[in-house]
């Protein structure tokens, strides 16, 4: 298993004060996806993160040894889109889970 961070940045800094009603849609297909790979047991969370700098999304990624997490990001709704959305992917060496311990 490897974990991994991932991070959704919005197309601009007042997103989402001023999100349009296609993107709202779109953060729709976006957290389906997420809650999808989760389903799978591939997402441990992930949700907005309000930062005063700006908001991002995250999602706590814990793949198999063959599982790609760029690709898991680049097939995100959100991306695909070319909304002006773009993500980056952290490896995380050790997390520590609630009921699982150190994975």
């Amino acid at each position: 298993m490897k974990n991994y961070l991932f991070r959704l940045i919005p197309p601009r800094a007042t997103f989402p004060a001023d999100i349009s009603a296609a993107e709202a849609a779109l953060m729709q297909q976006h957290a389906a996806y997420w809650s999808g790979l989760m389903q799978q047991g591939k997402v441990i969370a992930f949700g907005p993160v309000a930062d005063p700098r700006g908001a991002w999304g995250v999602g706590l990624l814990q793949l198999d040894d063959g599982d790609d997490a760029h690709a898991l990001g680049a097939a995100d709704p959100a991306i695909l889109a070319n909304a002006g959305f773009s993500f980056e992917v952290h490896p995380m060496p050790k997390v520590v889970v609630a009921g699982r311990g150190v994975a």
